[in-house]
């Protein structure tokens, strides 16, 4: 029963020991936020047990191996000589779900015992056999946890295992045993000394870990080659699999709602905000009926076919956008609050931070941003009349945490009253946020059986006057839509001071210039112009880069750009069908022209030089 090893926590830590046992929490609920091939964990409610329940928990006929467990667990001594209580540990069985099911129809589990009298916790792995209706408990991987006061506030945390010898290792529910100590241990230690609680709720608290895995990974080997095709700018990887495990969320949510209210259509849904159309493709082609709706047309719309419905268009808050036979709203990382009808639930994964007549104000500093606004969201679907839930998904993203609507709170012969209810806390908000904006005609805001979700006409029904729905163009404020003359007065101008702080030699050297602060370019241009420049993202400092074949801007510090250094290492290859689309400025503008020989710059020399390029368009793949 050897120590395999140790580590040490920091002097004088004052979380220990409820720390030490938080940290256990997390390692029995949440295994795979350490071991990344586990999707999750179940686990059955606690009992205290003893020796007696011990031995019918674990059900093994031998006793050799019975008593080399009980003294594993007592180390070396009689249980009944060491624990004043009757039923001393406190037991429960976790069910390990890999995220790719290498077992079949076995399953791998765990006893969890603790011993809060001796600061120990005990895994005892197991192996399930449902179809053959048997278990058997791996003898050579079982360990132990113990937590030891080595005095004077000097805390260690060892780890034990029952013998080293043929300690099985498949890298998912058996670790290596290297691992516990290399990885484990270290991650268990800096939970105890943080010992600090989240402000949001675990992952999936609201769905059966087990059917998410099945379910996302079904749909992640379905959807995966849509990687290889994504059209848009954004990282692919990033926004599939996101939207995949959104998906499987919905999916695995509503095969739920469907089984505890003997449901047997699918959910319809309507998407607002819809984005890319991801999310809609795939819960379409799952067997929902439902569409979504943006207010700007994607490229990769053209790429899912007709039977995934998007629609470009922008929802103005109106009778008209009401939606009345929908059973779910989606506000995927949505910018709109949308009401419903009585029937009609909602999922909600906010992101951006807006109120009702603008940016979401903060009131309280003790909350984290996004926590505060994640409660103001809960509080506005509260006042709604929803039974409101709280989640957090598996996506790939720092905003991750949902709402989910499932209910209301109140009858629907209630509406009115609640109707006004809403009303009145809209203008409440429109007060505390001094809003211009003027909502003449909140009380409008019935259920939507008065809407049909269709109609394109909301002058007679709209909720408030002034309310100005999002430019369907997605403006552009990288400097590239600036006037040309502009562009080029601040290249001029800039270049100009530059190759002024540094005189070309008498031995005819290429004048470099010198170098300047991005703060210091800005001291050379006029008020006008640099306003101009605050109203795109990145002002001077993209400017300069855009204009990357006279600047070089590398921490913060503007500098003439020299082509002859590193010329031949950094140049690319010459693409097919690449001609020189563009005029050389340093031909046109440097007291001493380009430092590059016309058959060596890529650029041109003269208009005689200048070719339009022969370069196919792109086009794009459908699937």
């Amino acid at each position: 029963m050897p120590k395999l090893s140790d580590a040490e926590f920091p002097s004088g830590c004052k979380s220990l020991p409820e720390g030490f046992w938080s940290a256990v929490e997390v390692w029995v609920k949440k295994p795979h936020v350490v071991n990344k091939r586990l999707c999750g964990a179940t686990q059955t409610e606690s009992r205290d047990v003893d020796s007696g329940d011990l031995r019918k928990l674990l059900d093994s006929n031998e006793e050799e191996l019975l008593q080399d467990v009980f003294q594993f667990l007592c180390g070396g001594v009689s249980p009944s000589h060491t624990h004043q209580k009757d039923k001393p540990w406190s037991s429960t069985v976790r069910t390990f779900i890999p995220k790719v099911n290498c077992y079949g129809a076995k399953q791998q589990k765990e006893v969890v015992l603790k011993d809060s009298d001796r600061q120990h916790v005990t895994f005892l792995p197991f192996e399930e056999d449902s179809a053959a209706g048997r278990a058997s408990l791996k003898r050579c991987n079982i360990y132990q946890l113990r937590l030891c006061s080595k005095g004077c506030e000097q805390w260690a945390l060892e780890l034990h295992v029952l013998t080293s010898d043929g300690w099985f290792s498949d890298g998912v529910a058996y670790p290596k045993l290297p691992w516990l100590s290399s990885d484990l241990l270290p991650k268990l230690v800096r939970w105890a000394t943080e010992c600090k609680s989240s402000e949001f709720k675990s992952t999936l608290s609201l769905l059966p870990v087990e059917k998410y895995s099945l379910t996302y990974q079904q749909l992640k080997e379905k959807y995966k080659s849509m990687v290889k095709v994504w059209p848009e700018v954004t990282d692919p990887e990033k926004f599939v699999y996101e939207d995949v495990a959104i998906a499987t969320y919905l999916l695995v949510l509503w095969a739920e709602e469907r089984a505890v209210k003997s449901l047997t259509d699918p959910q319809s849904f309507v998407d607002l905000g819809c984005g890319n159309g991801l999310l809609v493709h795939i819960l379409t082609n799952e067997g929902h009926p439902g569409r979504g709706i943006d207010v700007r047309r994607r490229r990769i719309w053209d790429m899912y076919g007709p039977q995934t419905e998007l629609e470009e268009k922008a929802i103005t808050p109106s009778e008209s956008f009401l939606f009345p036979g929908t059973d779910w709203l989606i506000g995927n990382h949505s910018d709109e609050l949308t009401p419903s009808s009585y029937s009609c639930r909602f999922f909600v994964l906010p992101c951006c931070f807006f109120d009702f007549y603008g940016k979401y104000q903060r009131r309280q500093c003790r909350k984290s941003q996004y926590k505060e606004y994640i409660d103001f969201i809960a509080e506005v679907s509260q006042v709604c009349g929803f039974s409101t839930e709280e989640d957090c998904l598996r996506i790939p993203s720092t905003k991750r945490v949902c709402l989910v609507g499932k209910s209301r709170t109140y009858k629907q012969s209630d509406e009115a009253e609640i109707d006004q209810r809403r009303a009145s806390y809209i203008q409440s908000r429109q007060a505390s946020t001094g809003a211009a904006v003027q909502r003449s005609d909140v009380r409008k805001s019935r259920d939507c059986c008065h809407g049909s979700g269709e109609c394109d006409d909301t002058s007679g029904s709209a909720w408030g006057d002034g309310f100005q729905p999002r430019d369907g163009a997605e403006a552009v404020r990288n400097c590239s839509a600036l006037p040309r003359d502009v562009v080029d007065g601040v290249v001029q101008k800039v270049a100009e001071a530059l190759l002024g702080m540094s005189e070309a030699t008498s031995n005819g050297d290429w004048n470099q210039g010198g170098s300047l602060s991005v703060r210091e370019v800005a001291a050379l241009l006029r008020q006008e112009t640099l306003q101009l420049l605050k109203n795109e993202c990145g002002g001077l400092q993209t400017l300069l880069k855009n204009n990357h074949q006279v600047f070089k801007v590398e921490g913060g510090t503007v500098r003439i750009r020299d082509w002859r250094d590193g010329t031949e290492s950094q140049r690319r290859p010459a693409v097919p069908g690449a001609l020189k689309t563009r005029l050389c400025w340093f031909h046109a503008h440097h007291p001493q022209g380009c430092p590059l020989q016309e058959q060596n710059c890529t650029f041109a020399h003269g208009l005689d030089d200048l070719r339009p390029s022969t370069r196919p368009l792109k086009k794009l793949k459908i699937f």
